[in-house]
């Protein structure tokens, strides 16, 4: 399996010319080379699924801040962090322990399927269970005041001894949001679209601030399935770097790669949600996160500099707003393949996606 250089898109111009326009405002002609930059965004989520990109406004710093809290928490006891889980709300808020998310590759037929058609040297790694990681679920974001799709009404859950939480989570979720809006803007302009034809349908959506933790102590033998084959459900979905590598992902022509994440870049990836409006333009990207010699590189430099053992992504999902209609929009909704995306609410969607896997309010993505 070939490991990948995606393309970076500096985020700078596109900021520097929305700075200079007054907001967000006057799109850049197609032909000039911010116009370029953008249509360099549409084609590579629509090759690839995946998009790496420099924000000036995300630097390695807040990315490294934030790693150090999250495998400080991981770290904890077990116990410690069992008190921050809340089952009776489904897990909606606070940590999910390893062994409870299933991957969708165990439980959908249709997926199992398309992976025996698969040639060997591309087929996912194969989870023999839920998979062995732990997730932190943290609202980035405001929620809608009237909504056919009520969150459960439960409050953010906070661990005791984590004075700095509150504010390194919102900081970092509000800044890879932040991006995310960047890139929704740019890729609607690729792909001929008003620019703000995604970020409308953004407003109020249910973000999560989702980050993992996987003890590579216990489980860091190569080939161990973190995260089994699967697609992220929602419109795009963002990750600072790892500091332990271990993602593959599979490109639209089906060929599996392992993805390198440079310093100070946050990596992209396609959702179901962004699959609908362009009615299949873009697809939802497969991926999986699976022990690699790259993996067990980076755990022996980690133990000989005494650094943590939990590999954290720092993944934030960005989602259309529950109350919005998903459909193909502008010119996807004359594609031969637009009646394969009937129109639906995305909160509707979610649902409909989360009974699939047993999930049904247990989760917000998959």
């Amino acid at each position: 399996m070939a490991a990948m250089d995606l393309p970076v898109i500096d985020l700078t111009p596109y900021l520097d010319h929305a700075a200079s326009g007054g907001g967000y405002g006057g799109d850049p002609d197609p032909v000039s080379d911010l116009g370029r930059l953008c249509g360099r965004v549409s084609e590579t989520l629509r090759e690839t699924g995946a998009l790496l990109v420099r924000d000036p406004r995300c630097s390695a710093d807040d990315n490294d801040r934030f790693l150090d809290m999250m495998e400080s928490y991981f770290e904890r006891s077990d116990e410690f962090k069992r008190r921050q889980q809340r089952p009776d709300l489904h897990y909606q808020v606070g940590v999910t322990p390893e062994g409870v998310e299933v991957p969708r590759s165990l439980v959908d037929e249709e997926m199992q399927e398309k992976i025996r058609s698969m040639p060997e040297e591309f087929r996912p790694s194969t989870p023999t269970g839920p998979d062995p990681k732990w997730r932190y679920m943290w609202r980035v974001g405001p929620r809608p005041l009237m909504t056919r799709f009520k969150e459960l009404n439960s409050e953010p859950v906070i661990p005791e001894g984590f004075s700095e939480w509150n504010d390194t989570m919102d900081s970092w979720g509000y800044k890879m949001i932040s991006a995310i809006e960047v890139v929704a803007e740019m890729a609607a302009i690729g792909f001929g679209l008003e620019r703000d034809a995604f970020t409308s349908l953004m407003k109020q959506g249910p973000h999560l601030l989702a980050p993992t933790g996987s003890d590579l102590k216990h489980y860091g033998h190569k080939g161990t399935v973190f995260a089994g084959y699967h697609y992220d459900l929602n419109f795009l979905t963002i990750h600072g770097r790892s500091r332990f590598p271990g993602l593959n992902i599979w490109l639209r022509n089906g060929q599996k790669v392992e993805v390198k994440v440079p310093i100070g870049c946050l990596l992209i990836q396609t959702g179901k949600e962004l699959e609908w409006l362009t009615a299949g333009e873009c697809l939802a990207g497969m991926h999986e996160v699976v022990v690699t010699d790259r993996t067990i590189d980076a755990i022996q430099s980690a133990t000989e500099r005494n650094r943590s053992l939990w590999r954290v992504s720092s993944t934030l999902f960005a989602h259309i707003a529950s109350d919005a209609m998903l459909k193909p929009l502008g010119r996807f909704a004359e594609s031969t393949l637009a009646e394969k995306y009937p129109p639906i609410y995305a909160g509707e969607f979610v649902e409909m996606e989360l009974a699939v896997i047993n999930l049904k309010g247990k989760k917000e993505h998959s």
